[in-house]
């Protein structure tokens, strides 16, 4: 009667990285693997090109600058674009003021964006060619 619904969830990587609650970073982050952060960034945040990267954002995190990544769990603050390769999560208390474009999304009630939402089509997602992430969209010549 009822019919199973396609699981969808983020890709299980360990977060390898801790930014606790009480550190401020000014400036760009890259990170790989994965990385819980309860801190504030106040620049680009991106997960490192061609990896299946994890970004926890937990609610007392807040970011000012854009955020990439492959799997992003929103649960504080971002002022910003964000942009996941595969999957967003923005759980109860996310607040995000800009644009998200992702493949699969989950949001909770109680999440709010100030933004446009945008899937991306999985055939326009970026391809690792010789170690490098490059658009599979053709070039105009």
């Amino acid at each position: 009667m009822f019919s199973k619904k396609k699981a969808t969830s983020i890709q299980h990587t360990k977060l390898a990285t801790l930014i606790a609650h009480d550190v401020r970073i000014t400036g760009d982050l890259e990170f790989s693997e994965g990385l819980r952060m309860d801190g504030h960034v106040h620049g680009n945040v991106s997960g490192k090109a061609g990896t299946q990267t994890l970004l926890v954002l937990s609610d007392r995190g807040s970011i000012e600058g854009n955020v990439h990544g492959y799997d992003v769990v929103v649960n504080g603050k971002i002022v910003g674009d964000v942009i996941a390769d595969h999957f967003v999560e923005l759980q109860p208390n996310a607040h995000v003021t800009g644009n998200i474009q992702y493949q699969q999304l989950r949001m909770d009630c109680g999440a709010s964006v100030d933004g446009k939402l945008t899937r991306r089509d999985p055939a326009l997602a970026p391809v690792m060619v010789g170690g490098a992430a490059v658009d599979s969209e053709p070039q105009p010549v």
